[in-house]
C-alpha cells in the first residue's frame, strides 16, 4: 500500500510536475525555498508518510515560524488550507491568537452539491436516473460528492445502498464512527448531542438539550457550534423571536439514515433496503428527510415563488399546547415572511405521485393556520405553499393552497 507521501508525489506528479516541491520537514524547505523556481506548489510531509502530530501546536508553530520568517514580506505566496475538520481550521487557524492572527484573507465554504448538481455528477458517471430516484438517493447520502463516486451504474439505488452501507465491509457500513472519530477530538461527547437531537425530528432548544445530555455552559455552546459549522445539525430561529430560544435539528442526511436504520439493526440481512425500502415504516423517515432536503434548497424555493429578490426571514414556528387547552399541539417547519408582510406556511410533503390533500388534512391545515394568527396576533392571513415532487392533486381541497413547488423548482439552477 503507498504511503501518503507516495501518494501525495504521484498526485503532483499528475497535475503540477513541474511546479510542485515536497519537502520532509520545515527546516529543509527552509534552506531551499529561495531557490525555487516560480509558481511552485510546496508540499511539508514526514517521509514516514504519517500526518500526525504528537502535539497539536507542533504543526502551528512551525507554520508560525515559517510565515513570520518567510512568507509575511512576499507577495507571490498563496497559501491554502483545506480539509473537512473545519471546527479545528476555526479554531486554530480562523481564530488564531498567536503568529497567525488576522492573516486571514478570504474564507471559502464548500457546500454539498445542489440536487441538480448530483443529477449533473450521476449522469457524467453514466448513472441514468430520474429526479424521484435521486431525490431518494439526496435523501440517504446527501450531496457529498464522495458518497456519490461510490455509486455504482450497474446497481439500482437500493442495491446501492445495500452494498455501501447493509453489506459487510461496505464502503459506508462504519461511515459514523469513521466520521465523527476523524473531525472530532472526544468525539463520544458530540455523538452524544446527535444521538438524542436523534430522538424528535422537530428538534430541541438549548436548554432541552441541557437537560438531555449533561452538557451546559460554554462546553455545550462549542460541541453545538462544531456541529453546526460541519453541517451536522442546523439552528432555526422560531417565529417572532420575542424570547423564543432556537431549535437544533439534525442536518446531515447519513446520520438521520443511520439512527433510522442501521444503528441497532441486529439483522443481518446485506439485502436490507431491497427487502425494505418500500415498508410503510419508512414514510415517517422519508418525511423528515425529504424537509431537510427542502430546507437544504430554500433558496429554489424563494426563486420558484419569484420572490428571489425579496428580502425574507425564514424560521420555524411550534404551538405547545398548555395542560387542559382545547387546541393541539402544532408544528411548521419552514415559515417564509416576506418584507411586503406576506407569509408562506410551507408544507412539505414526499410522495411519488401527485399529492392529495384529504378533508381532515384541510381541516388540520386551516386549525394550524388559525393557532398561527393568534399566537402571533396577526392582522394579515398567511398562505399556504406546498413542497412536493409531483405536485397536488387538484380538488375543492386544493384550493387552500397559495403555491405549489415541484421537483422542476428543486432542480433548478439557480439564477
Amino acid at each position: 500500500m503507498a504511503t501518503i507521501r507516495e501518494t501525495l508525489k504521484q498526485l503532483a506528479a499528475d497535475t503540477l510536475p513541474d511546479y510542485t516541491y515536497l519537502f520532509e520537514d520545515w527546516d529543509t524547505a527552509d534552506t531551499k525555498l529561495e531557490k525555487l523556481s516560480y509558481p511552485a506548489i510546496v508540499c511539508i510531509i514526514p517521509a514516514s508518510g504519517t500526518t500526525e502530530i504528537r502535539n497539536g501546536s507542533e504543526f502551528l508553530n512551525e507554520l508560525e515560524y515559517f510565515w513570520a520568517n518567510w512568507v509575511q514580506n512576499r507577495d507571490d505566496i498563496v497559501f491554502v488550507a483545506c480539509g473537512s475538520a473545519t471546527s479545528w481550521m476555526k479554531e486554530k487557524l480562523e481564530d488564531n491568537q498567536g503568529g497567525l492572527h488576522n492573516r486571514l484573507t478570504h474564507r471559502i465554504y464548500l457546500r454539498p452539491f445542489y440536487l441538480s448538481e448530483c443529477r449533473e455528477y450521476l449522469r457524467e458517471h453514466c448513472i441514468e436516473w430520474d429526479d424521484y430516484q435521486i431525490m431518494q438517493c439526496y435523501m440517504i447520502l446527501g450531496g457529498i460528492p464522495y458518497y456519490l463516486s461510490l455509486l455504482r451504474p450497474d446497481l439500482s439505488l437500493p442495491d446501492n445502498i445495500d452494498s455501501l452501507i447493509f453489506r459487510r465491509g461496505g464502503e459506508l457500513s462504519d461511515e459514523f464512527n469513521e466520521l465523527y472519530n476523524a473531525l472530532f477530538t472526544k468525539s463520544d461527547r458530540y455523538i452524544a448531542i446527535v444521538k438524542f437531537l436523534s430522538k424528535k425530528r422537530e428538534g430541541f432548544t438549548r436548554s432541552e438539550i441541557e437537560t438531555g445530555t449533561g452538557f451546559g455552559g460554554g462546553g455545550l455552546s462549542k460541541l453545538l457550534d462544531n456541529l453546526e459549522r460541519c453541517d451536522f445539525i442546523v439552528s432555526y430561529s422560531q417565529f417572532g423571536n420575542r424570547n423564543k430560544m432556537s431549535l437544533y435539528r439534525l442536518s446531515d442526511f447519513y446520520t438521520i439514515f443511520y439512527y433510522k436504520f442501521v444503528l441497532g439493526n441486529n439483522s443481518k440481512d446485506e439485502h436490507y433496503w431491497q427487502h425494505h425500502f418500500n415498508d410503510r415504516s419508512v414514510s415517517s423517515w422519508e418525511g423528515f428527510s425529504f424537509e431537510q432536503l427542502c430546507l437544504h434548497h430554500l433558496s429554489h424555493i424563494k426563486q420558484g415563488l419569484g420572490i428571489s429578490g425579496v428580502a425574507t426571514e425564514s424560521s420555524t414556528w411550534r404551538h405547545i399546547a398548555a395542560k387542559g387547552e382545547e387546541k393541539r399541539g402544532a408544528q411548521i417547519d419552514l415559515v417564509i415572511k416576506r418584507a411586503d408582510r406576506m407569509i408562506h406556511l410551507v408544507e412539505m410533503k414526499f410522495a411519488a405521485s401527485r399529492y392529495n390533500i384529504t378533508k381532515d388534512y384541510a381541516t388540520q391545515l386551516r386549525e394550524r393556520r388559525q393557532t398561527f394568527i393568534e399566537d402571533e396576533r396577526l392582522t394579515t392571513t398567511p398562505v399556504f405553499t406546498f413542497v412536493t415532487p409531483y405536485g397536488l392533486t387538484k380538488g375543492i381541497n386544493s384550493s387552500l393552497v397559495h403555491s405549489e413547488i415541484t421537483a422542476e423548482h428543486l432542480f433548478a439552477a439557480i439564477k
